[in-house]
């Protein structure tokens, strides 16, 4: 069973959607279920970087999502929901889950691009990841954020994208993944990353 966090920021249909596609059962959770019954939790995200901890912290989510992370289930972070697995945002002022060290910033339009990034862009991979499986190099994904990941470990960093700078799009360490990209909104390369996800 695939479990998709509502926390009330997410396009949490549009992930179940895609995830039906693949045949894999799914449920939208807004409170903590045991985990045993999941195998993989997907964390969607469009608002605010403090509204989203509050809710996860204020349901009991934030806990059920350690709890996973403990149980190695494969957790996936999409936009806002990867940017609270870093320790802090220049969005807000809460601390986030701390799952990789860091911190979110926001685009600074020096270059005289638009912000929110907003819109179809690429993907540089640097490493390997099972993640990408049979998608081509240097694909489109649909990108909508104004704040981007700055991981401090560098080697967390799968694939990398340009917008005035050159951000990481894609990091994983051990069972947790997360993307800057929505996945649900990318056509046939997002949904083959549904795929692989929920196939790991």
């Amino acid at each position: 069973m695939i479990g998709i966090i509502n926390y009330g920021a997410g396009n949490v249909f549009s992930v179940l959607k895609s995830v039906e596609k693949t045949g894999k059962k799914a449920k939208i959770m807004s409170k903590p279920e045991k985990i045993r019954d999941i195998t993989h939790i997907i964390l969607p995200g469009v608002g605010a970087f403090d509204d989203g901890i509050k809710s996860m912290r204020e349901t009991g989510m934030d806990e059920f999502l350690k709890d996973g992370i403990k149980k190695g289930r494969y957790i996936l972070g999409i936009c806002l929901g990867l940017q609270l697995f870093f320790e802090r945002s220049e969005e807000g002022s809460l601390n986030g889950f701390n799952f990789f060290s860091g911190g979110n910033l926001r685009f600074s339009g020096n270059s005289g691009l638009s912000i929110p990034h907003m819109g179809w862009n690429t993907v540089l991979m640097k490493k390997q990841s099972k993640i990408f499986k049979d998608i081509p190099a240097r694909s489109f994904f649909y990108f909508a954020h104004s704040y981007y990941p700055v991981p401090a470990d560098r080697d967390i960093i799968i694939g990398v994208t340009g917008y005035g700078v050159k951000f990481a799009s894609v990091v994983e360490k051990n069972n947790i993944i997360g993307l800057q990209f929505h996945p649900e909104k990318s056509s046939v390369h997002g949904q083959k990353i549904i795929e692989n996800f929920v196939n790991l």
